[in-house]
């Protein structure tokens, strides 16, 4: 199923309401003005706001899933439908809002 592709302004959250940013987004490929995401671009996470308990809050972040048929710098598309997992809490990410107009699948 075609899903956004994400970008370095896309809002992306931890489950835990922390704001995710990717740390190196692939700069030759802009989508609204802004570098695109590829699957080896690793997120920072801030302000996780898992308190109070003995596990962690979410640091960093990594999706391991996105688009099977767009490559960007030859890895796969980071979408909005992608999978991803952070760490330590092994929790997913939640791509909230981002641009529309390229669609990959």
């Amino acid at each position: 199923m075609p899903a956004p592709v994400l970008h370095l302004g896309a809002t992306v959250l931890c489950s835990h309401a922390g704001q995710a940013t990717p740390v190196a987004p692939f700069p030759r490929v802009m989508l609204s003005g802004q570098p695109a995401v590829n699957l080896t671009s690793p997120y920072a996470i801030a302000a996780c706001a898992l308190t109070g308990t003995p596990t962690p809050p979410c640091v960093t972040a990594q999706m391991v899933m996105g688009a099977v048929r767009v490559m960007i710098g030859g890895a796969p598309a980071a979408t909005m439908m992608g999978q991803s997992v952070c760490t330590p809490t092994g929790t997913p990410m939640l791509p909230v809002v981002a641009q529309t107009r390229v669609l990959a699948t």
